[in-house]
């Protein structure tokens, strides 16, 4: 049995950590190391594919966090769970679903979806 809800905050965790040094250990802890991770606007596979995104993600949307919006659920191997990402204080300006396969307590897979982006 997992804890979904925990799995789900590891993630956002890891996520919200600037910092490369601090987040190697958050990385490791929340995700496999042959790890997949894929969304409609980008990729990334094992610990340096999905720091590379995070790293991305802060460069691009600096200050900005990342929220769970509810509580995750899932069954056997499989979590589903939303987050939101904006400036605190502020509303979101992206939000997404992700859906993830679970092995050994650590994400295996993740597939995102986006469900608010900002017009361009």
């Amino acid at each position: 049995m997992h804890d979904f809800n925990a799995i789900a905050e590891g993630y956002i965790a890891a996520w919200n950590t600037t910092d490369a040094a601090s987040r190697a250990p958050l990385v490791e802890k929340a995700f496999t190391a042959d790890v997949a991770y894929r969304d409609p606007i980008m990729q990334g596979d094992g610990h340096a594919g999905i720091d590379a995104l995070i790293a991305g993600v802060h460069g691009q949307f600096p200050g900005f966090r990342f929220t769970l919006k509810g509580a995750a659920d899932g069954y056997a191997d499989t979590l589903r769970f939303s987050w939101a990402l904006g400036l605190d204080g502020a509303p979101s300006v992206i939000e997404g679903t992700d859906v993830c396969q679970i092995e050994n307590g650590r994400l295996k897979a993740i597939t995102g979806f986006l469900d608010k982006v900002p017009a361009r």
